[in-house]
């Protein structure tokens, strides 16, 4: 690790003494980004992730001096590798300033792919108004170089984080939305059961059972086959439980769907949200 270590300290000195020296500007840039490489390289080799990040930041602007802006983009992104074992903020910074010079390239999966990258950090950290902007920039990004499919799974993760913080309308929109297209797909039609589900159970958390009966005849609308499945009934059942304020018919009906479609985390916190308010409610009118 020391061995390393000293060996990055030494290339790192011999890149700044040709940066701040003297020489033509191409090439004293050239031969400066060579040293710094090889300077961040033997800092990753002793894991020393701060000190390669921070190489790798001057390594992308010698890329900038040479108007190398792929280069300078990959390794703003080398750097951001490195400070994520590290710190958050600075892998952030990083990646954000490579998405500026993607875009400014007209690299846009590239763009999507890193604001992407950094929607999953804030949502790791919880910070969940700034996870929603990334994952919908990443979705813009994504629908400018026409991947629709890349651009939906960012929808969806804004949709998800929006339902587990109440913004239920939001994450409705996004759910029929994606279904609609769905329906369109030969090869995606069968999804469209799934979001119309995740659609249904946020109009279950609006406590609004009138909206879910009306939702349901719109869905099946959009979809004439779903009111023969399994997640029609079910979201039809639970409307049923929920008008007759009956919290034992409300968890049997979930018992049972989960027994034969295993509910995941996601569908089971917000439909435990939507019992706790029927149980609530039962003992309102208990005290009544």
């Amino acid at each position: 690790m020391g061995d390393h270590i000293k060996k990055g300290e030494e290339l790192e000195k011999k890149a700044d003494k040709k940066i701040n020296g003297w020489g033509l500007l191409g090439s004293k840039y050239e031969d400066a980004a060579d040293l710094l490489t090889q300077s961040a390289n033997q800092f990753k080799l002793a894991k020393s992730w701060d000190r390669a990040g921070s190489v790798f930041m001057k390594l992308s602007n010698c890329h900038l001096k040479l108007d190398s802006r792929h280069e300078a983009a990959s390794a703003y992104i080398d750097a951001a590798n490195c400070f994520k074992k590290t710190s958050t903020k600075g892998a952030m910074s990083c990646y954000l300033q490579a998405v500026d010079i993607y875009v400014d390239m007209g690299r846009y999966s590239m763009a999507a792919k890193y604001c992407k990258e950094i929607a999953q950090l804030y949502e790791l950290e919880q910070n969940n108004e700034k996870a929603i902007l990334y994952f919908e920039k990443a979705a813009d990004y994504f629908e400018f170089q026409e991947s629709s499919t890349l651009a939906n799974s960012c929808k969806l993760k804004v949709a998800e984080i929006s339902a587990q913080f109440e913004q239920y309308q939001k994450a409705i929109q996004i759910y029929e939305e994606i279904a609609r297209q769905s329906l369109k797909n030969n090869l995606l039609k069968y999804g469209a059961r799934g979001h119309l589900l995740n659609a249904g159970i946020c109009q279950l958390c609006r406590g609004d059972v009138v909206a879910v009966t009306n939702a349901l005849e719109r869905y099946e609308d959009l979809d004439p086959t779903f009111s023969r499945t399994r997640e029609y009934k079910f979201l039809s059942d639970l409307a049923t439980a929920i008008d007759e304020e009956d919290v034992a018919k409300f968890t049997s009906i979930v018992k049972e769907f989960d027994s034969i479609t295993k509910l995941d985390s996601w569908k089971a916190t917000l439909l435990l949200k939507v019992k706790n308010a029927l149980k609530a409610k039962e003992l309102e009118d208990d005290l009544t």
